[in-house]
């Protein structure tokens, strides 16, 4: 997830916006800034980059295959459709 520091400086940036007359809330805004922040994100349906990396490369790999599968019947087809078990990769 993303780290909690961040939550900690955007709240911070968020407090120094405030008027000087309403300094005394400051760190209570900070605080509910911070908590409303990470209740938000916390519902999002996220995914960490390795489990995003993965599922790329997952992608990427099935691309490959189906492209593979695509020339190999358009091979036969072009064949008229012949039994050439060495096209489809069997014995």
């Amino acid at each position: 997830m993303i780290d909690a520091r961040v939550f900690d400086e955007i709240s911070n940036t968020l407090g120094k916006l405030l008027p000087p007359g309403v300094a005394e809330m400051k760190e209570d805004f900070e605080r509910n800034a911070k908590s409303t922040m990470q209740s938000a994100l916390g519902n999002l349906d996220l995914v960490s980059r390795e489990e995003f990396d993965v599922q790329t490369e997952l992608l990427r790999s099935t691309k490959q295959q189906l492209k593979s599968l695509e020339a190999r019947i358009e091979a036969l087809e072009s064949t008229g459709g012949s039994s050439d078990k060495s096209m489809l990769g069997g014995s």
